[in-house]
């Protein structure tokens, strides 16, 4: 037999819930770690005096009593494991573990048994139930009844309240003698129950201390159990047996300290909880204390830890008084260093901005809220990009329970120092190979697309080729869409203004540089034409596919065996698992896709021709063919226009006179017949070029001219 027994999710009963956890039976001690808060009860091996064997509600159970009056309840074992623990009960702890039934019959009276902090209420010599007296809040009594009310267990579902027992008058001879059963009753319920009463003198306080969670300032009085913090609004009492954890960190300002104390159960104030309590201090702030005991009385109760008179600075006092009443050790930061020297990271936490303190065990982010995560409920940790700027970045923690915390807003320099940190406490990096590959690089957090492979963004390009290609050969009605032609524009500018020349020759020549100049600022109207919409074509069915691209062929060839890895993965999961192992593929290994990407594209081009020469698809030219034909065209008519356009306008001046003539632009509304040749020009437009250049040139009509 080993020198000790493991065993994991074990729960132990916490206030009417059960906490899971890990059991560990050794010769020194038996000792449980939950898995929730990290606590750690030790129990040693020479107080145990009696274990027991019972069925309870998850399996089989144990419960262990000690000799100074404690107990403890596990739960969760198999019926295989009686034998070998119960030998090892014998062999080290010298401690029999006895088999005990309980009381299932559903009666509702009997006899009531305390022993030590607990009440047993058994029928037929059973326990039916069980009550630990460190659970009751309050204990009131009524004629015959005792009521007990219990504290409140937030982490539970389902809470018991409260629970009332009716106590039979005693015999009129024996009431005369002694108390009522009543009485008897409540005082041994209150004799261990958990009730805090503020009785007897505080060991010190402190005065008027600043609290940032509850928020205020609240004097603190410091009593031998338990902490009561007196404040203008509220009052907390808080036994110390709930205290876990004790921090002292110091503020980014090197000015300030804060001392958090972390509480299971949480102090209550209406709705909200409180799992943290957080004192702001000065560490210019000194104070001289003086307990209120005698010095034999401090040396003998803390055994040199605190002394009757002490002074120093505020925060010291305090943690010194916490550490020795509390009996916790206090965690400081440990080696991390940020970029600007300080032991913390300014980010901010659902919106609120505080503190983010790296330490040897876990992360502390103080303040609003507080949040405590241990290293070992990390599940992973990741570095993503900052949401609103590139100049900062998130870091994301992410629990074993599935619950993520996002810190934002984290200032890019300290992007190497933290990542550093996390690599050293061998947490899960979930974009690691990512991130790895340009550690150290100050382009991070540069916005670029391309930094890793995004299946989604593949096919949208593809599709987009497809559209693209498709469009070449549609149009075969033969429509040519009516866009705008800088070519055609600029030369019907140039043969407006060539129109205001004078009627000589010479004036005409001598005006050209003139007319170059009132190019610039001059500008012609444009008349917004409406375009048609353009009617899409059904998707031809006999069409050769369109080929795959490298990626999509490795993806199909690999999609089962993506599947045979992770059973039961959505198709989503699918995609996004393919992308991370085409990332990590090498170029070697994608050499081979590529040489079929590029086989395939080659065999798609041989069909869509031989089907395009065999009447398949649509004949007309495709958009670059006619963009061809149209740019020679368009020179014609710049050679056609410049040549004899000039002249021809020369000679309607000569005819028409000089003051008859007035621009296209100056025409007046009521010349109805000048302008409907004009617009009947325009309609002529797409017939031939001759037509649009006889209409662009004609003159306004004699009656428009003449005075």
């Amino acid at each position: 037999m080993g020198d000790t027994l493991e065993f994991s999710d074990i729960y132990q009963e916490v206030k009417g819930s059960w906490n899971d956890g890990r059991l560990r039976f050794g010769r020194q001690s038996v000792v449980y770690k939950s898995s929730k808060t990290g606590k750690v009860d030790s129990i040693p091996a020479a107080e145990l005096s009696q274990a027991q064997w019972r069925r309870v509600c998850l399996g089989q159970g144990i419960k262990l009593t000690t000799s100074t009056g404690h107990i403890y309840k596990y739960d969760g074992f198999r019926d295989t494991d009686f034998e070998k623990i119960s030998e090892y009960f014998k062999a080290h702890y010298k401690v029999e573990l006895s088999e005990k039934e309980l009381c299932v019959k559903g009666w509702n009276w009997g006899t009531t048994k305390f022993s030590g902090p607990l009440l047993s209420f058994e029928v037929s010599d059973s326990p039916a139930f069980e009550i630990p007296l460190a659970s009751v809040s309050q204990c009131a009594t009524g004629k015959n009844e005792v009521t007990l009310e219990f504290h409140q267990n937030d982490e539970a579902e389902v809470s018991l309240m409260e629970v009332r027992f009716y106590v039979p008058p005693g015999d009129t001879a024996t009431t005369e003698e002694g108390p009522e059963p009543v009485e008897v009753f409540r005082d041994s319920v209150l004799s261990k129950a958990d009730v805090i009463q503020a009785t007897g003198d505080a060991v010190c306080i402190f005065k008027e201390l600043q609290c940032l969670t509850p928020r205020g300032r609240y004097d603190i009085r410091i009593y031998p159990s338990f902490l009561h913090l007196h404040g203008k609004t509220f009052d907390y009492k808080i036994p110390y047996s709930t205290v876990l954890r004790l921090f002292l960190l110091p503020h980014k300002d090197q000015r300030q300290m804060f001392f958090m104390i972390s509480l299971d159960p949480p102090i209550k104030q209406g709705q909200t909880r409180y799992h943290f309590l957080i004192l702001l201090f000065s560490k210019e702030e000194d104070l001289s204390l003086s307990l209120n005991m005698t010095e034999e009385e401090v040396e003998k109760r803390y055994g040199g830890k605190l002394s009757k008179n002490m002074s120093g600075s505020l925060y010291e006092m305090v943690g010194r008084v916490m550490k020795a009443l509390v009996n916790r050790k206090i965690t400081v930061p440990g080696n991390f260093l940020g970029h600007s020297g300080t032991q913390c990271i300014t980010c901010s936490y659902k919106a609120s901005s505080g503190l983010l303190y790296p330490l040897e065990r876990g992360f502390v982010y103080i303040h609003k809220p507080p949040v405590h995560l241990r290293f070992e409920e990390v599940s992973c940790v990741n570095f993503a990009r900052g949401t609103t700027t590139t100049r900062s970045f998130d870091f994301e923690i992410e629990t074993k329970q599935g619950t993520q915390f996002t810190f934002s807003s984290i200032e890019r320099e300290e992007y190497g120092k933290l990542f550093d940190f996390v690599t050293a406490k061998k947490l899960s990096i979930k974009n690691r190979g990512f991130k790895e590959g340009i550690k150290g690089k100050d382009d991070m957090l540069e916005d670029s697309d391309e930094d890793q492979h995004d299946a989604y963004l593949e096919r949208m390009k593809e599709e987009g080729k497809i559209r693209e290609e498709a469009n070449d050969s549609d149009d075969s009605d033969g429509e040519s869409d009516e866009s705008f032609n800088p070519g055609e524009e600029k030369d019907d500018i140039a043969e407006e203004y060539d129109s205001k020349a004078s009627a000589s020759d010479s004036s005409a020549e001598e005006g050209d540089s003139d007319r170059e100049k009132k190019k610039r600022p001059a500008k012609k109207a444009k008349v917004v034409k409406e375009r048609k919409p353009r009617k899409k074509k059904p998707k031809d069915s006999g069409a050769p596919k369109r080929p795959m691209s490298a990626y999509f062929l490795w993806l199909n060839a690999s999609r089962e065996s993506i599947k045979a890895e992770h059973p039961g993965i959505s198709i989503t999961e699918i995609s996004k698992r393919a992308g991370e192992m085409w990332r990590e593929l090498g170029k070697e290994q994608k050499v081979e896709w590529d040489g079929k990407a590029e086989e395939a594209k080659k065999d798609y081009e041989v069909a869509m021709r031989e089907y395009r020469e065999s009447g398949g698809g649509s004949s007309a030219p495709s958009k670059k063919e006619r963009k061809k034909k149209g740019g020679k065209r368009d020179e014609k008519n710049k050679k056609g226009k410049s040549g004899g356009g000039r002249e021809r306008e020369r000679e309607r001046e000569r005819t028409t006179g000089n003051d008859s003539f007035k621009s296209r632009e100056f025409i007046s509304s009521e010349e109805s017949s000048s302008e409907s040749d004009r617009g009947k020009g325009k309609r002529k437009r797409k017939g031939s070029d001759e037509q649009e250049e006889e209409v662009a040139s004609t003159p306004p009509s004699s009656d428009s001219g003449s005075d």
